[in-house]
């Protein structure tokens, strides 16, 4: 039976208790005093550093820096010394002077709500960036700031969400166990990539690494491909887009761009702001494939940072903070936990005149799971992708891959390297046949598995088909 009714009388008095309650919880509300906003002013504009003093504000709190007649200009804390901040600017500085105002970005304003109990009128100290995330972002362009680049209107159906969270406890991962079908044949057959990988992809310049990236946003079976053009000439933002993704790609797809010409602090951005989208779709259970190119221009946007508040540079010119802010991004990427989704992430990595014991090449290979070299040698005999087999790995292979697949892909390296020891006895007619059944069986099988490595820009194979293949190739 239902409870009968309050009289009339009781329901007054009980809604006037409640009132009675809201008005004494917003009067002690209104005589908490707010904290005062902290401001500082403009000293020193050096280079690519802002001085303030007088700001006492968190690193990584955003600012904006006001000067009259002038548009603000927005700025981030990347360090401090005693009562002076150093700030780095993410827009044009041009007009800025001396005595200008620095002014921490404002704090959420507070929300009363009448129809729930009052809560404590307490400003919430978080000043650190957020930035929108969603499936608006889906098809989409979008710079560091997450403003729209394609000219398609503002983004519907994204809320914000901090750029930088912590990673997932490592003992909370799913771990590795399901592979993952890239639609390239020679990463599917040689070098099989588990679903929250994370890989590095080495190359120098022109040996068609982009032609590989699009290949793999196109064919890979993600739920969402998340790509960070950080570092790139803007010609090739727009060139990647649409004649490398193509339709088919970006349609599932979401391009963060933060091309060479920004300032080193919004390349940063890029990169954690690509992450945290990837991070937003794996949160919601789907399988997210990541694409950043690249690490090394990553990696210098933070040594220009780091130079520029004072940092002694350490290998190569490369501070301390490089090598120690690559683990903290590639880190955020893989598996989420038992039964949520995962990203599995590919981030290209430049090695200046293709040298590999580069720094950042050599920091790289010792955080990732697995890499894989283009070499500039096949590239240039019209071997494409110019994956070099004998020096690329995959860390996770034996991980997801059966033991036929693998025994196969075993061989086929066997063979590719000791066709590569004889190439010069090959080449000068020095080889003869009948006196080392290995080499014999891998001058036979040579053109095959040439065959087998290479693959053009617009067809697609499946994970299954390509070990197929490779069996087919070694067992005949």
């Amino acid at each position: 039976m239902s409870e009968p009714a309050l009289p009339v009388q009781a329901r007054s008095v009980a809604r006037a208790a409640h009132w009675q309650r809201y008005l004494t919880d917003l009067s002690a509300a209104v005589r908490e005093p707010l904290p005062l906003e902290p401001q500082g002013r403009l000293v020193r504009a050096a280079g690519l550093v802002l001085e303030a003093a007088g700001l006492r504000v968190p690193v990584g709190s955003v600012c904006e820096v006001r000067s009259p007649g002038g548009p603000p200009v927005p700025a981030e804390v990347v360090g401090f010394d005693g009562d002076r901040a150093f700030l780095m600017p993410t827009g044009e500085v041009h007009g800025l002077a001396s005595g200008a105002t620095v002014v921490p970005r404002p704090l959420p304003a507070p929300v009363l709500s009448f129809g729930q109990p009052l809560q404590r009128w307490r400003r919430r100290e978080d000043r650190t960036l957020h930035l929108p995330v969603g499936d608006g972002l889906l098809g989409r362009v979008v710079d560091a700031h997450g403003e729209p680049l394609d000219r398609q209107g503002p983004l519907h159906g994204v809320h914000t969400e901090p750029l930088v969270r912590r990673p997932i406890n490592a003992m909370d991962r799913e771990p590795i166990r399901e592979p993952l079908d890239t639609g390239v044949r020679a990463i599917n057959a040689m070098l099989t990539v588990g679903r929250g990988q994370r890989i590095g992809l080495f190359a120098g310049t022109g040996v068609g690494k982009s032609v590989l990236l699009g290949m793999m946003a196109r064919y890979t079976a993600a739920d969402v491909i998340v790509v960070g053009l950080i570092g790139e000439r803007g010609r090739e933002v727009k060139e990647f887009i649409e004649d490398i993704l193509g339709a088919e790609g970006r349609a599932r797809s979401v391009v963060v761009a933060a091309p060479a010409d920004a300032p080193p602090l919004v390349r940063l951005q890029g990169a954690h702001y690509a992450t945290a989208v990837a991070e937003h779709f794996r949160d919601e259970g789907r399988h997210v494939l990541l694409l950043m190119d690249s690490l090394t221009r990553y990696a210098m946007a933070q040594r220009e940072i780091a130079l520029a508040i004072g940092e002694p540079p350490a290998t190569k010119g490369y501070p301390p903070s490089c090598f120690a802010k690559l683990p903290q991004l590639v880190e955020r990427s893989g598996n989420a936990a038992r039964g949520g989704g995962s990203i599995t992430a590919f981030y290209t990595v430049l090695s200046e005149g293709d040298d590999q014991q580069d720094p950042i090449a050599d920091a790289a290979r010792g955080i990732l799971d697995g890499h894989i070299v283009l070499s500039r040698e096949l590239a240039e005999a019209g071997h494409y992708p110019a994956i070099d087999i004998e020096r690329s790995i995959s860390r996770v292979m034996t991980n997801v891959a059966g033991e036929p697949h693998l025994a196969a892909a075993r061989r086929a390296r066997q063979l590719w390297a000791r066709h590569g020891r004889a190439r010069d006895l090959i080449q000068l007619g020095a080889y003869a046949p009948g006196h080392d059944a290995e080499l014999d069986a891998a001058v036979r099988l040579h053109p095959q598995l040439a065959t087998l490595f290479q693959q053009g820009m617009h067809e697609r194979s499946m994970l299954d088909a390509s070990v197929a293949r490779l069996a087919q190739v070694v067992g005949g």
